[in-house]
Formats: structure tokens, C-alpha cells, sequence
């Protein structure tokens, strides 16, 4: 995919960090970004910004923890902007606390939004993609299986589950001309995003 003009790039945590990043990057290729986020105020001026440098945005508020929220999404972003071409997982969550002190409810938020809101994503969108016949799905996996600091045991627990949700991904709809990756979330990444789809 050299030529990014009108494609539909849906991004989950569009609001800041590498999600923002890829939203206004990939949007000066000339795609059209359906820009995702929890809350409303970061992602709607996301997509302000983009619109106002003559890009093409949309915002769209829901929970991609929840089935419902992910599928909602991808429902109202295909029925308005007639499809899927590409899909970035950026939403996450890192709270900070030790295995031995974490709240049980911060645990099982965590893994919800970085590991299952992954797995939503990818089993709705992966079906849309499968029905068109081609699609990239990348899924940003920062520090996984690195000690990145001693209380972010729940963090690097769910990356750790999504990077290999994202080679059984691949090798399960890789037959549909569907490809998906797991990218290293670093100061690089809009960059190593360009490359794979290969954006001159």
C-alpha cells in the first residue's frame, strides 16, 4: 500500500502520545483518519487540527473495552466512510502500582482495554477487511517483555498477550490479504508505521 489518498485509517486512542502522532502523520499522506478515544476532548481536537491543515477527520467516542463500544465503532465508521483500510491499536491504560498493592479492578481495566479492546477490535474490523479482501491491522505493543519500570506489572502483562495475539492474528487472516503486526511503540514509530505500508 504505497499511495494512502482516501484510505480509511481507524486508530483507537487517537487523543495523545503515538496515537495523535499516527492520526495527523497519516492523515498528511492523505488518508482519511476516523480518530477514536475514551473521552471527547482530546480526540475531537485531534481531528479539528487535522481538518483545519485541509486533512480528512472524524472523532468517534467509544469504549473499545467493551463489545458493544467496538462494535459500535466500527459499525457507524464503515456505514459513514464506506470501510476499513487500516487499523491502528494504540488505546492503553498503565496504572502504576506494585503486583503485591494493585487494585483488583485496575488489573482486570488494564488487561480490558490493551488486551480484549485489542481482540474486539481486530475480530470486528478483521471481519470487514475479510469481506473486501485486504486490510492492515497494527498493533502498538510499548515495552512488552521489558522491565520498562517495577509497577507496571499489569501493563506489560496484557503487551506481552498482544504481541502474540498479533502473530496468531496474522497467521489466521494473512489468507484473506489481511496482514497484521506488532509495532514497538517508541520514538520511531510513526516511521516504522510509513514503512510497513510502505509510504514513500
Amino acid at each position: 500500500m504505497n499511495d494512502l489518498k482516501d484510505k480509511v485509517v481507524l486508530i483507537t486512542g487517537a487523543g495523545k502520545g503515538a496515537g495523535r502522532a499516527l492520526a495527523e502523520a497519516l492523515a498528511e499522506q492523505g488518508a482519511f483518519i476516523a480518530a477514536n478515544d475514551i473521552s471527547p476532548i482530546n480526540v475531537e481536537e485531534v481531528a479539528a487540527g487535522i481538518i483545519t491543515r485541509g486533512g480528512k477527520a472524524k472523532a468517534y467516542v467509544e469504549d473499545i473495552a467493551r463489545k458493544v463500544g467496538a462494535q459500535a465503532l466500527v459499525k457507524t465508521v464503515e456505514d459513514e466512510l464506506g470501510g476499513i483500510d487500516i487499523l491502528i491499536n494504540h488505546a492503553a491504560v498503565k496504572p502504576r502500582a506494585s503486583l503485591l498493592d494493585m487494585d483488583e479492578w485496575d488489573w482486570h481495566r488494564t488487561l480490558d482495554v490493551n488486551l480484549t479492546g485489542a481482540f474486539l477490535m481486530i475480530q470486528s474490523v478483521g471481519r470487514v477487511m475479510r469481506a473486501k479482501g485486504n486490510g492492515e491491522i497494527l498493533n502498538l505493543v510499548t515495552g512488552a517483555g521489558k522491565g520498562v519500570n517495577k509497577e507496571a506489572g499489569a501493563y506489560l502483562s496484557s503487551k506481552a498477550g498482544l504481541v502474540e495475539l498479533s502473530h496468531q492474528a496474522d497467521m489466521e487472516l494473512s489468507p484473506y490479504g489481511i496482514r497484521v503486526y506488532a509495532i514497538e511503540n517508541s520514538e520511531n514509530v510513526v516511521k516504522r508505521v510509513l514503512s510497513i505500508l510502505e509510504v514513500k
